[in-house]
Formats: C-alpha cells, sequence, structure tokens
C-alpha cells in the first residue's frame, strides 16, 4: 500500500503513518455501588460480549501512573472552570493547549471504541469521543466499566461522554474517569427509543432545569473541562436559549448536531449548519459542528458555513476511517470528477489494520462485528455469501476474520478508497482549517 500523497499530509498536519502504540489499556476497576434509576441498555448476545483476546500482563506492564481502582484525587480548587470571565479564558486556553483539533471521531455507542479511535488518529483524526457510557451502570458494574472504557496515552486528545439524569451519579462516573481524558462529555443529543425509556440523551431537552444541575454539578466539581453535545430545536430561539444556558451553567465546548430529535434519519434529513452557525456566533466558548461530513470537501465546506472550531463525523467515518486523510467512498466521486484518483488504499486494509489493533487492545465481539460489516458493506454487496459466512458465526475468531479478507482479494474483490488530486482544493482548506 502506497503512503497517503504528501501534499494532503504536510498541508493538513496529519500523522497518516501507523503512531507507536506502547501503552498497555486503561482499564477502569470497581469502586462502590449506587442506586438503580430508569432502564438498562439492552443486553447482548453472550458471545459477542467476550473480549476478543484476554492477553496476561505482567506486574511490570500494568499502568503506573494512574490509580484505577480508587476515585482520583483532586487537584488545586474544584470548580475552576465556573469562576466569571476567566472562565471564558480558560476554556479557550485548554481548548489552544489541545491544538486546537478540527477533524473529531464523534461519539457512537458500541462503536468509537479504543481500536477504531486509533485507527482513526491514524488516519487524520485530531481528537475523539469515547462511545456513550451510562452513568449509573458505569458505578455499578465493574465488568462493564472495563470493557466498555478502555484507553492508553497515545488517545488523546479524548472526551469521554456519559448519559445520566442524576447529577450525584454523573459526577461519580465522571470522577472515575477525569485523569484518564480531557473533557468530561454530557450526552444531551441522543435520539434513540432507549433514551426515551431511559431518560436521557436530546429526551432530556425537555427538562431544561434537570440538564443545568448536570452541567453546574461536573462544573463545580471536577478538575477537567465539561462539555456537552446537543441536538437542535426545531426553533432556532429555543437552540440559542438553550445553547447560553448550557455556557452560562459551566459547559466549556459545546457540539452541536444539526438535526432535531425527530430527525433520527442522516440521510433523509440535512443537518442545519445556520442553527450551528447562530449558535456559534451567540456563545463564547468553542463551538463543534456534527452532521453532513462525508468527505474532505464537507469539512471545508462547513468549517467556512458555520465557523466551527471543528467538525465531528460519527457513520462516514465508520464505513471509511481514512476519511479525515482525505480518502472519499467510490459513491461520494462525482463521475466527471477527473481529479479523483485511487487512493492506493481500501477498506479491505483498513479492517486488517483494525483487526491488528484489536489485537493490541481488546475489546468485546459485537463491537469488531459491527465494525467489520460497515467497512466492508461495498465488498459484501458484491460477494454476498462471505457476508453470510460471517453471519453464520455465532463465534468469531481474529483467525477467521483475517481469511475471511483473504477470501474477498482471493474473489477478485477490490473496492478502492480515491482521493482528489487538486491542490488548489487542498489549499483553500489548510486556508480554512487556519494552517
Amino acid at each position: 500500500m502506497n503512503k497517503p500523497k504528501p501534499l494532503i499530509s504536510a498541508i493538513l498536519n496529519l500523522n497518516l503513518h501507523p503512531k507507536p502504540l506502547f501503552s498497555n489499556p486503561i482499564h477502569l476497576m470497581a469502586l462502590t455501588q449506587t442506586r438503580i434509576t430508569h432502564s438498562d441498555p439492552p443486553q447482548n448476545d453472550a458471545e459477542d460480549d467476550v473480549l476478543c483476546s484476554n492477553p496476561e500482563q505482567t506486574q511490570e506492564e500494568q499502568p503506573s501512573s494512574h490509580s484505577l481502582d480508587e476515585t482520583p484525587s483532586f487537584v488545586g480548587s474544584p470548580g475552576k472552570y465556573l469562576t466569571g470571565v476567566s472562565r471564558f479564558e480558560r476554556a479557550w486556553a485548554h481548548w489552544t493547549k489541545l491544538g486546537r483539533p478540527k477533524l473529531i471521531v464523534a461519539p457512537m455507542v458500541d462503536n468509537s471504541e479504543l481500536p477504531f479511535r486509533m485507527l482513526c488518529r491514524k488516519y487524520g483524526a485530531e481528537a475523539a469521543y469515547t462511545p456513550m457510557l451510562h452513568s449509573r451502570i458505569f458505578n455499578e458494574n465493574p465488568k462493564y466499566r472495563s470493557e466498555e472504557f478502555t484507553t492508553c496515552k497515545e488517545d488523546r486528545p479524548l472526551f469521554v461522554q456519559f448519559c445520566a439524569n442524576d447529577p450525584d451519579i454523573l459526577l461519580e462516573a465522571a470522577r472515575r474517569v477525569e485523569s484518564h481524558c480531557d473533557y468530561v462529555d454530557i450526552n444531551l443529543g441522543c435520539p434513540q427509543r432507549i433514551a426515551r425509556r431511559g431518560y436521557y440523551g436530546a429526551f432530556l431537552m425537555d427538562n431544561l432545569p434537570l440538564v443545568k444541575s448536570l452541567v453546574e454539578k461536573l462544573a463545580l466539581n471536577l478538575n477537567v473541562p465539561v462539555s456537552c453535545k446537543i441536538r437542535v430545536f426545531p426553533k432556532l430561539e429555543d437552540t440559542l436559549k438553550y445553547a447560553k444556558m448550557l455556557e452560562d451553567a459551566g459547559c466549556s465546548l459545546l457540539a452541536v448536531h444539526g438535526r432535531t430529535r425527530d430527525e433520527k434519519d442522516g440521510k433523509k434529513f440535512r443537518a442545519d449548519w445556520n442553527a450551528i452557525k447562530a449558535v456559534k456566533n451567540e456563545l463564547r466558548i468553542p463551538v463543534l459542528a456534527n452532521g453532513n461530513i462525508r468527505h474532505m470537501d464537507d469539512v471545508r465546506n462547513c468549517l467556512e458555513e458555520t465557523g466551527a472550531d471543528g467538525v465531528l463525523s460519527a457513520e462516514t467515518l465508520l464505513e471509511n476511517p481514512a476519511l479525515f486523510a482525505g480518502f472519499r467512498t467510490s459513491n461520494w466521486v462525482v463521475d466527471n470528477e477527473k481529479d479523483s484518483i485511487d487512493g492506493k488504499l481500501d477498506q479491505a486494509d483498513l479492517v486488517v489494520q483494525y483487526l491488528k489493533l484489536c489485537e493490541k487492545y481488546p475489546v468485546p465481539w459485537r463491537m469488531i462485528r459491527s465494525h467489520v460489516h460497515k467497512m466492508l458493506v461495498d465488498w459484501f454487496r458484491v460477494q454476498p455469501q462471505v457476508r453470510e459466512e460471517l453471519n453464520a458465526q455465532s463465534r468469531l475468531t481474529l483467525e477467521f476474520l483475517y481469511g475471511l479478507v483473504d477470501q474477498l482479494r482471493e474473489l477478485g474483490v477490490r473496492v478502492p478508497l480515491h482521493q482528489k488530486d487538486d491542490a488548489s482544493a487542498t489549499g483553500n482548506l489548510a486556508e480554512v482549517i487556519g494552517i
């Protein structure tokens, strides 16, 4: 596989080569139990919940810089992000210290786990969110904690996202992770049915006093800044009031998904970039844009039109984790684009790289199964019998998955990822993102 084009790499300042992944994954272990409120996430098949591997670590290999089995001690005064004008200065100073990342992996349940985050970082992602973590279960269940949240020293900048509806439970969960991340994020945007049943995510938009109490609780008691991810209201004025309330409550960074709670289908409903622009103009903290990011042209257009400080991508990254390195799938290549070339990289290459990261950073099989399906979706359309072989496996192994990729190649399947051979377009992007 050829290396990505040096021009794109230089202009975007992306690290397109494998980073040295020397750190052992950090797993958060048990603390105390708290009361049960609201519904649990759905349970998955037992085999798919098993970790893909379970490498033994010697005492010398265990992370030594963090205490993972007790609540982190506080350094300095809590709530340093909730004091007057200096709070905005601190919010920007923190964002600047992180390098003002603009290309960010969005939170995705069961999909933005450590191996996938590291793959996206290899191909240009400058920051990433964990999957949404259920705060109450995170506090109560050691197995959930150790499997659902893992990280390593190269996995930064990192947002750890929780859903919650109880400020005290949320704070307990946040204290467990604050020494391992750069932001603790509150999920205020999940529109799915499970969020309605559990009373979290976008369904807290009907109870703004509760939302305010969640943000204030973290802002007053954590040593890392609090971020929030929201969806917009149907009326712009309601969205602006909502965003301002979050900022006043102590939110130090706001990610705005430009769709409403009812607009769940991203293919059917376009994100409203004008609403994101209005929020950016209203607030004094960094604002990130989420929605309609399918390739780097969208990144450039979104940053230009919204003035946002960065963009998040979710669904497109699942199919193409190399999006932020300038690669795009064939369905986003216009027929008359003469400047589009074979990028000498395909999704099978990315699957193999992802599996190697899973060997290093074990995760539940359900996550691996999901990623293989999404990354190879175009390949399975050509050879559907290979997909059926995958579906028939009640218990996966890495050997089987490596063999599945080899089988597709032996059948002559190759669906290349493309790049734009256009120096001027790349130069315009460099101006937009401030390089």
